[in-house]
């Protein structure tokens, strides 16, 4: 077994607590004998580290170790014992014992609390550790409106369980929910958790780029010209819209608040012809084109 135990944690002499804590974990994580079953050489690293803490993790036996005057174990060195020695019964306060045995380690405790970093909780990046396969995962199809508004929505897993989900507002295609503690077992007799990756139909009318909602409506010729007021259906039902004199077919107007959460809804306008021409409206546009020589295929300056 190694002698120094700022080498195998693999720690600075001047580590502080806090270093010295985070290095043990780090190691505990990789060489717990519960995570590697069988592995002799493991159980033995797995004593060395814990060894190395128990002594480094305790102010005066560190600083008792440093002075030279016990050894990892935490038995006294030959220059401690010609201390002891000299000063007699009193120098029962220069001995150290370390019990030897394999700390109690909570291994839900130590990964769980040890991972609620900045980066979040472990189990959300990591869901399989500590659980070996209990884990489930599976895939569900949800209407578009589904996934723009939110909601619940009672989904039936393949073990025949009916489950009620909250899907959040907006949520994204290729999204999972995690349903904590509705996966199979593990070999601890651990619940895993249930993971399901959602899909969203396409829709007939709406698009969506981000939170924003696309769609196209027709109008009439005589709206483009004249302009007009017409109603728009949104996710959020149906409001009125103004079309503005002249407008043309592809300009996009906007609806400011009626997309995902507070995005907008941008509405693509198509000008679309009546479906027979009839002779009175034939008659107004002759009149017009013989008055006026617009060409909109002609380059303007």
């Amino acid at each position: 077994m190694a002698k120094n135990p700022y080498e195998i944690l693999g720690v600075a002499k001047n580590a502080s607590d806090a270093d010295i804590k985070s290095a043990f974990r780090k190691l505990a994580k990789k060489y717990h004998p519960d995570l590697n079953p069988g592995k002799k050489d493991i159980e033995v690293k797995f004593k060395e580290i814990t060894t190395a803490y128990d002594l480094l993790s305790d102010k005066e036996k560190r600083a008792s170790y440093d002075r030279g005057d016990i050894d990892m174990e935490g038995q006294p060195t030959q220059q401690q014992f010609y201390r002891d020695y000299a000063q007699g019964p009193q120098a029962r306060r220069y001995s150290y014992q370390s019990s030897g045995q394999r700390p109690d380690i909570d291994l839900d405790d130590l990964f769980g609390s040890f991972f609620k970093s900045r980066q979040g909780n472990y189990d959300e990046y990591h869901p399989d550790f500590n659980r070996g396969s209990a884990d489930t995962h599976y895939t569900i199809e949800i209407d578009f409106l589904e996934a723009a508004k939110g909601g619940s929505k009672q989904v039936t897993l393949p073990d025949g369980r009916n489950l009620s989900i909250t899907i959040p507002e907006g949520i994204e295609e290729g999204k999972q929910l995690r349903l904590k503690g509705q996966g199979g077992k593990n070999s601890r007799g651990q619940n895993g958790d249930a993971y399901i990756e959602i899909h969203i139909k396409s829709h007939p009318f709406y698009t969506r780029k981000g939170n924003d909602i696309y769609t196209e409506i027709p109008i009439g010729f005589h709206e483009s010209i004249l302009g007009s007021k017409i109603q728009v259906p949104t996710i959020h039902g149906s409001v009125d819209m103004t079309i503005p004199k002249g407008a043309n077919s592809g300009a996009s107007l906007r609806l400011k608040g009626k997309g995902i959460k507070g995005a907008d809804q941008f509405v693509k306008l198509k000008i679309v012809m009546p479906p027979t021409i009839d002779s009175d409206l034939e008659q107004i546009i002759k009149q017009w084109s013989n008055k006026h020589s617009y060409n909109p295929r002609q380059t303007r300056g």
